[in-house]
């Protein structure tokens, strides 16, 4: 059940998160409201703002391992296969009991359904790149990407919250998510 609220909280995100027009100045907003966030409370993230022709934005701040970067390609990967979030991605999979190498044929050193890489998604043309943070815990990555692009588009994130505690969903899925 917990799979399926979220699954359902992060269609309508989204479907309704999206920017009228988006350039380097909006990816370089989204990107320091990220770091910003970063820098305030210890977190050791790296965070990407790319449309899907070239980086807009990139930094990895103190403590955040070299990994990271080849995580960031990977998650970015899911968004600019599927055109949805990494983490809606990684959800569908676990409530089908699957893994993208199974279903997909998809090596997991490319693609990894984990929470934390958003598409950019403008009103009139789709979605156009990705803003990807990792770092910490996938649904809290989610999460920030989320309310980063909620602050950009001056809304509201109460209605855009992942409501269930990840720990509900953790015991309900009853898996290891490496295994994805």
């Amino acid at each position: 059940m917990a799979v399926t609220n979220d699954l359902l909280i992060i269609g309508q995100q989204e479907r309704e998160l999206a920017f009228a027009k988006f350039d380097e100045g909006d990816a370089w907003k989204l990107g320091q409201s990220l770091r910003e966030w970063g820098l305030a409370n210890g977190g050791p993230i790296a965070i990407d703002v790319r449309t899907f022709n070239r980086p807009l934005f990139f930094v990895a701040l103190p403590g955040s391992p070299p990994d990271n970067i080849d995580m960031i390609r990977r998650k970015s990967n899911v968004v600019n296969r599927y055109r949805r979030s990494s983490y809606a991605i990684g959800l569908e999979m676990i409530a089908k009991s699957a893994t993208l190498v199974e279903r997909y044929a998809l090596p997991l050193r490319d693609y990894a359904p984990y929470g934390g890489a958003f598409p950019i998604i403008l009103k009139k043309s789709g979605v156009v790149g990705s803003v990807t943070v990792t770092g910490t815990d996938e649904r809290q990555d989610h999460m920030l990407v989320v309310t980063a692009i909620c602050e950009i588009l001056g809304m509201d994130i109460g209605p855009y919250a992942l409501t269930v505690k990840s720990d509900d969903i953790a015991t309900e899925v009853q898996s290891d998510h490496r295994s994805l």
